[in-house]
């Protein structure tokens, strides 16, 4: 009996290789956090572009009663409904209350307070006030000036929005 005691011993072998799935706690962790990043990411991003959807559109119908000025030169026409897209824009960016029962010397006092720095109530801006008033101009616009502040206006507010 002189018999070897190793050789009834077994070839070693390796372990079965590590499976992939499923994966381990700390790969479920990463896992949740990037989903809640890119969850946070979407909301972030389309708050962001609802906020710049509304001055977009604002500009461009900006650009749309500058083509109809020189197409029809209705400038009271001009005048009224860059008054109403100005109203618009304020009711859209400030509070209600703060802004939905001025007029007169108050509105453009408002606009200039809001980013008009002065050229409202002081400059081209003052033809707001005159149309609204006596319904029609008695004097030449300065529509090109008008179209400058009211664009600086919006500009400013929706800086401001973002």
């Amino acid at each position: 009996m002189n018999a070897d005691p190793l050789a009834g011993l077994s070839d070693w072998h390796l372990p079965d290789p590590v499976s992939w799935w499923p994966p381990a706690p700390g790969w479920w962790a990463l896992l949740v956090l990037l989903l809640a990043v890119l969850a946070v990411a979407s909301i972030g991003l389309r708050h962001w572009r609802r906020r710049r959807a509304m001055p977009r559109a604002a500009l461009a119908q900006l650009v749309e009663l500058r083509t109809s000025l020189e197409r029809d030169g209705d400038e009271r026409r001009f005048v009224a409904e860059l008054s109403r897209l100005l109203r618009r824009v304020a009711l859209a960016r400030f509070p209600r209350e703060r802004v939905a029962g001025l007029s007169g010397r108050d509105w453009l006092g408002f606009l200039d307070a809001t980013g008009g720095e002065g050229g409202f109530s002081d400059g081209p801006g003052r033809a707001l006030l005159k149309v609204s008033f006596r319904g029609r101009c008695l004097e030449k616009t300065d529509s090109d000036g008008l179209i400058q502040l009211a664009e600086r206006w919006i500009r400013a507010n929706a800086e401001a929005a973002s």
